[in-house]
């Protein structure tokens, strides 16, 4: 420090950074922009030709780490790590990455049984950009084989499995070769999973989001998204629209990710052996008409889940009989799980989609998808499993 500068100069000055010891956890990096060393380094990196930070919507070293870390998760055991782009939320990962893929006059294959944000994004928001969306029964191959022939236009497929929130699922190897085969590329939401129960990429998919937001964060506090893809060549075309688009990630939202991470193997095992025994005693009630759960062998999905998913997973949904009036005092009557328009987290959460996530819906596109009055969505907590029934119990049986 220069003892002839003024009080207040040296006020304004920042710290040189090289005093300290390696930090055991992943700083939170609180910066809008980066000091380049000189001139040439400043061109260097903006023209591309070095690697490094230089404004907080480009860049920054904490969702930069967290976003490599979501990426090698998702690659782990393939040959080739996938990169990984962190967003402001698990629907601008959706839109940021299929802007970047798609052009006006294009179009997207997806599914009926969306997330309820999805489809809307998809309906309302897509079409103005020119870009259609074809939705089908992604199950029916040769259905699905016609539309593509009689659309050129199709260049993306799009899916969820399980979905949100009838948990159906869907062949991810099946689907992902029928992309490559026809030019497709495909994209998958693993939000409900997490790279600990299923890895889309090893199943040959192009591209996988999360709303991270969600399980990978797992406490409620952080709202972000993550785009990861398998092939390099395609992520500056996705870095440009995410940059100018301006939905980056935060890294305190990243940092906040970051640290729920470290518990990820241990609450997705616990989330799964609670929403199982959930999802047992709700088969066995008689005021429920049905489950849906992965877990169970009368699901409609189990065979495929079993088969591509190492764990079922904490999410499930239930049918009561009485429709809409029996779904609100169900709900109303629950204390241990609360009502709240999100999952993932380590407290159990409920909600009723019809009149929430898919309020914007269709109603016979629900009906048809099973997505009725009298169903509740539940995102099964890690706390006590015989708290958990006996608060269900108790709310059941105020019907």
């Amino acid at each position: 420090m220069n003892k002839k500068m003024h009080i207040d100069t040296q006020c304004v000055l920042e710290y040189d950074g090289k005093s300290f010891s390696q930090p055991h956890v992943l700083p939170i990096y609180a910066t809008s922009s980066f000091v380049m060393e000189s001139f040439e380094h400043g061109e260097a990196v903006f023209t591309g030709q070095k690697q490094g930070q230089v404004y907080g919507r480009y860049g920054n070293p904490t969702v930069d780490e967290v976003a490599s870390k979501i990426a090698a998760l998702e690659s782990h055991g393939m040959e080739k790590q996938a990169f990984g782009l962190m967003t402001s939320s698990g629907m601008s990962a959706i839109s940021t990455l299929l802007q970047s893929l798609l052009h006006q006059g294009d179009a997207i294959l997806t599914q009926e049984d969306l997330y309820g944000g999805t489809t809307e994004l998809f309906k309302s928001v897509f079409p103005a950009m020119g870009i259609r969306t074809f939705f089908t029964d992604l199950k029916d191959t040769s259905a699905i084989k016609q539309l593509v022939e009689k659309n050129p236009e199709i260049k993306v497929l799009y899916f969820e499995t399980p979905s949100n929130p009838t948990c159906s699922c869907l062949d991810i190897k099946k689907l992902a070769e029928f992309a490559r085969t026809n030019g497709l590329l495909s994209v998958v939401d693993n939000t409900f999973c997490t790279p600990m129960i299923q890895q889309p990429l090893q199943s040959g998919v192009d591209f996988v989001i999360h709303s991270t937001t969600k399980y990978l964060n797992g406490h409620g506090n952080s709202i972000a998204g993550v785009i990861v893809g398998k092939d390099e060549a395609n992520k500056p075309a996705i870095w440009k629209t995410l940059k100018l688009m301006g939905g980056t990630c935060n890294p305190f939202d990243a940092w906040l990710v970051h640290i729920g991470m470290k518990t990820l193997g241990l609450r997705m095992e616990k989330h799964s052996h609670n929403a199982m025994a959930l999802a047992t005693f709700l088969e066995n009630h008689p005021k429920v008409l049905k489950v849906n759960y992965v877990g169970l062998k009368s699901h409609e999905s189990y065979e495929i889940a079993s088969s591509q998913m190492r764990l079922p997973g904490g999410m499930l949904s239930f049918e009561v009989g009485g429709g809409y009036e029996s779904a609100k005092k169900c709900i109303n009557h629950l204390s241990l799980a609360k009502y709240a328009p999100t999952l993932g987290d380590v407290n159990t959460l409920v909600l009723h989609p019809r009149t929430s996530s898919h309020l914007n819906v269709d109603p016979s596109v629900s009906e048809k998808n099973g997505i009725t009055q009298g169903l509740i969505r539940v995102s099964v907590g890690i706390e006590s499993a015989d708290d958990i029934l006996q608060d269900f119990e108790n709310a059941l049986n105020k019907i």
